[in-house]
């Protein structure tokens, strides 16, 4: 297949080509507008005013944090009750190739880039002021992805208007199509009108299994280098014991990132076993899937089987406990997670959503950049039968492939952070304000988990790894991208 390497000029942005048509001239909901603007020192203020045992200190600290590897991130949080009442937004995952500026509804009218821009100035921008590698003569900018092009377009016209250069935008699907891209040297290069171009700095957008097409060791600048995927974003089997340590860390300053309670290292003949331990009930995930792939609710016996039926070609899978309805439950324990869900519609019905909380690394810590959410198919019951489809009612990703096997959106479920939409969500500045927290915790988290895994040479501690995520397959996979 013939590669289609497009060249991006400065001045070629053009608003209508990087958000989706709903969202092209919606108008920021005014809470969000006021939270995106709140300035670190009052957001530690209120946070700290609403938790009294978390330590100012330790809370400023946090937010001052400078990432090394996990750049750039978005979370996938729930907004969820305990049968006592207790709200909390629960981490579902945390992605290093996140999604969210061609939902997001402009903060100023006057700035038609949006967050595009704030994103590239303040975090991929700085990654060359410091000249390493590549001479700013002889070496290009690229942005390299395998999905998501209205969002990556945009990107590249972005990265152009502020380098004042052009940025070559690179699709690289799967990795049984390299004839375009090779490392010499450590250096990525892209073949483009018949020469090899060597590339001082890239902008990644490769959500899958990018691992088996580029080095986790390379000369080449690059957001997010392939680590920040392996050390959880993504990879969920990693992510949880990253977040697993870094609680231990911070737990004595008051502070937690809240997780459905997570089994890991299970294998599939375990599966059952462990499901009917958690009141036949639970969310089963392949660790390195994303876009909603791999992730299979279980409320029943039917989905349970329906499951264990597949083949699947990684050997280990962690368990969740389900944030369901009060109502399905046999185990109504304490710490147990439920769905808030929507403020109810004209038929009274409720729908899951999650919230996506996209932030970067500055030089002034972790600043967020726009937020959105999704809503399921169907809404939330009372009751379960054997019939049920847990998926239509708690499944929200937005991604799906069609009958050619390309990517799709499904737009109809997308929330806005609109005048409109976000009055439907039952949320408030408090709990933004959460959300926040929580996405800076899981990142902080897989940030550090990076450095665990990475020489101060620069090598990647393979041993290390596999003592974390002895996966063969994942492991095989890894040295195909080598």
């Amino acid at each position: 297949m013939d590669i289609a390497i497009e060249k991006v000029s400065p001045g070629s942005f053009i608003s209508e080509n990087h958000w989706y048509p709903k969202a092209l001239n919606a108008t920021i909901h005014p809470m969000v507008n006021f939270f995106l603007n709140l300035s670190k020192e009052r957001i530690i203020a209120r946070y700290c005013h609403l938790h009294p045992r978390v330590h100012k200190s330790k809370l400023k600290e946090i937010l001052a944090y400078q990432c090394k590897y996990f750049l750039w991130s978005g979370a996938d949080l729930i907004n969820s009750t305990s049968a006592e009442g207790l709200r909390q937004m629960v981490i579902i995952e945390n992605n290093s190739c996140p999604s969210g500026h061609k939902s997001m509804p402009l903060l100023d009218d006057n700035k038609e880039d949006g967050s595009y821009r704030l994103l590239i100035e303040r975090t991929f921008k700085p990654l060359f002021k410091k000249r390493q590698g590549v001479s700013e003569m002889n070496g290009k900018l690229g942005l390299i992805y395998d999905k998501n092009h209205t969002e990556n377009s945009g990107y590249a016209a972005v990265i152009a208007e502020v380098f004042q250069e052009d940025v070559l935008l690179i699709p690289f699907y799967d990795d049984k199509d390299k004839n375009h891209i090779k490392i010499k040297d450590g250096i990525i290069h892209v073949l483009y009108n018949g020469e090899w171009i060597p590339l001082r700095g890239v902008f990644r957008y490769l959500t899958q299994k990018p691992w088996n097409r580029l080095p986790l060791e390379c000369k080449t600048k690059i957001l997010n280098p392939i680590i920040a995927c392996l050390a959880g974003g993504r990879n969920k089997m990693v992510a949880a014991k990253a977040y697993d340590i870094y609680n231990t860390e911070i737990e004595g300053y008051g502070l937690r990132i809240n997780i459905p309670e997570t089994i890991w290292d299970i294998s599939k003949a375990e599966i059952s076993l462990w499901i009917k331990s958690l009141g036949g009930h639970g969310v089963i995930k392949i660790p390195y899937s994303n876009a909603g792939q791999g992730v299979f609710t279980i409320v029943n016996e039917r989905e349970l089987n329906d499951f264990l039926e597949k083949d699947i070609e990684y050997e280990k899978f962690i368990i969740q406990s389900l944030i369901g309805n009060y109502n399905w439950s046999s185990v109504n324990s304490e710490g147990k997670f439920y769905h808030v869900g929507t403020i109810p519609n004209l038929k009274e019905e409720s729908f899951v959503t999650d919230l996506r909380m996209m932030v970067s690394s500055t030089a002034v810590g972790i600043r967020p950049l726009c937020i959105y959410a999704r809503r399921a198919a169907l809404p939330l019951q009372d009751t379960i039968d054997s019939g049920s489809n847990s998926w239509r009612m708690l499944g929200t990703n937005l991604s799906f492939k069609n009958e050619s096997n390309q990517w799709e959106t499904d737009t109809t479920r997308l929330m806005l952070m609109d005048r409109r939409d976000f009055n439907k969500l039952g949320i408030g500045l408090d709990d933004l304000i959460e959300a926040f927290i929580q996405t800076v915790l899981s990142t902080i988290a897989i940030d550090k988990m990076c450095k665990n895994l990475v020489t101060t040479k620069g090598k990647f501690r393979m041993r290390l790894f596999k003592s974390l995520n002895n996966d063969d397959t994942l492991i095989k996979e890894i040295m195909m991208g080598q």
